[in-house]
This record gives C-alpha cells, sequence and structure tokens, in this order.
C-alpha cells in the first residue's frame, strides 16, 4: 500500500486483494527459496510450493460496518483533508498520537477456496505456503467470486486452515516463549498445558489483548473446539522443544 501512495503519479494504484496476492506471491517466495534450499543442503527430499490463497468473507459482517484495522502509510492532519477529498469512500482514522491512516474491515473468515488443492498436496508430500496474510478477502456475488478491501487477522486463518484441511495439531509461533496471563504485571505466569475450557475462560476473562496474544489464543481454542488434537504457542526459535512436549503454551481436548 505504501507503494501503491508512492507510485501513484506514474503507475495505477491496485486494490487491496490485488496487493494481498502480490504480497502472498513475494514472502511465500522468500520463504519457499530459502525452506527449499536449507532441506537440499540436509539432503531431505521435499519440494516446497506456495499457493495464492482466497477466502470467503461474508459482505454482512459487522466488521464491515466498523473498519478497524490500519493499512498503508501515515498522514499527518495537513494531508488529511487532502487525502479524504482524493478518496472519499476510505476511513481514515488517527493512530495512537502517530498520525492518521485508513482503516479497513477485519472480518471473520469462513471458506477457503483452494483447501481441496491445499489437502491433495499435503498428501503428496509436499510442504505447502498458503494463506499468506490472512488469504485474499473475497465474496461470492450471484456464483462470482469478487474480491474485497480487507485483510484477514492471520491467526484466526490459520485455524480455519488447519481445520479444514483436517490437520491433527496447530502450531503458531511468536516471539514470546509461551502465552501469559497477567503479562508484563509482577505475577504473570506462563501457561504451560491446559484443557481447552480452561483457556476459554481464560480468555473470556480477557487477559490476551487483541492485535497481539488475543487472536492467536482464539484460534488455538478454535481449532481444538473445531476437533483437533492439539494446538500450540510458542516461540520461532524453539520450534522442536515445542513439537516435543518441553516449550510453549499446549492447548488440549477435554
Amino acid at each position: 500500500m505504501l507503494k501503491n501512495e508512492i507510485a501513484k503519479k506514474y503507475a495505477p494504484p491496485f486494490p487491496i486483494d490485488a496487493c494481498g496476492a502480490q504480497t502472498q506471491g513475494w514472502i511465500g517466495y522468500m520463504i519457499q527459496q530459502s525452506l527449499q534450499n536449507l532441506l537440499n543442503a540436509r539432503g531431505l527430499k521435499k519440494e516446497v510450493i506456495t499457493l495464492v490463497t482466497r477466502v470467503i468473507v461474508d459482505e454482512k459482517d459487522p466488521a464491515f460496518q466498523n473498519p478497524s484495522k490500519p493499512i498503508g502509510p501515515f498522514y499527518t492532519i495537513d494531508e488529511f483533508d487532502s487525502v479524504t477529498k482524493e478518496h472519499p469512500d476510505w476511513k481514515i482514522k488517527e493512530d495512537a498520537g502517530r498520525g492518521y491512516r485508513r482503516v479497513v474491515p477485519s472480518p471473520e473468515p469462513h471458506e477457503i477456496l483452494e483447501r481441496q488443492a491445499i489437502r491433495t498436496m499435503v498428501d503428496a508430500g509436499f510442504i505447502v505456503i498458503a494463506c499468506g496474510g490472512g488469504g485474499i478477502p473475497v465474496v461470492e456475488r450471484n456464483g462470482v467470486v469478487v474480491g474485497v478491501d480487507a485483510v484477514i487477522d492471520k491467526d484466526l486463518q490459520s485455524e480455519r486452515m488447519a481445520t479444514l484441511i483436517n490437520a491433527s495439531r496447530l502450531i503458531i509461533l511468536t516471539d514470546v516463549d509461551h502465552a501469559f496471563i497477567n503479562y508484563g504485571k509482577p505475577d504473570q505466569k506462563a501457561l504451560e498445558h491446559i484443557r481447552v475450557d480452561q483457556a476459554k475462560e481464560l480468555y473470556d476473562q480477557s487477559h490476551f489483548k487483541g492485535g497481539s496474544m488475543g487472536p492467536k489464543f482464539l484460534a488455538a481454542i478454535r481449532f481444538v473446539e473445531n476437533g483437533g488434537k492439539e494446538a500450540i504457542i510458542g516461540n520461532l526459535n524453539k520450534l522442536q522443544d515445542c513439537i516435543e512436549g518441553h516449550a510453549g503454551t499446549h492447548i488440549l481436548p477435554k
């Protein structure tokens, strides 16, 4: 979106769904290239594939009436007036004292259009990179699939993908070792192995902030409630320990 703004005098800006597709391909390529090189160096005969992925959202989702996801560049108060005149359909809000930014809806993900392709490739032995950035949000109108200006939460979309392809385990990797209750306070406590009903109770008590651990914890709960055997939230650098049960927060069925 920032590139769009800088280059708009020279090239037509892309809509958000097209930017999402562009980003999926670009970042997917970087992960695919790096991971494939590592696998080859270790003598592991696995192929990596990146899939541009579309996700059905509901146009009646309340998020479309209350856009909340900031995207694109920051604008000063002086730029605010000119931007709103240029784009009267945009919603622009003040962003934590840092300036003004465009906000777009962040609707709930429903159906992944490429889920069968993902499952087929996984079953064939491929490592599949999919649903980048939360997936490209699309809606169905009279039998036609159309992209919309929105951004899907990546963690909630990870749950949808894991559930829809019948994965047994969902692992969400981040930059902390666990999910914590009372995070940042003297009595903070790391969560290690808990049942999904306990996890839901803690989530309902607002222990986890929206925009950080909140969506991750909710995604983990939904995955187990939808039939998953285990959801793990842990540190990217401790993946093996998380898999073996020695690190991370593990949410298990009742």
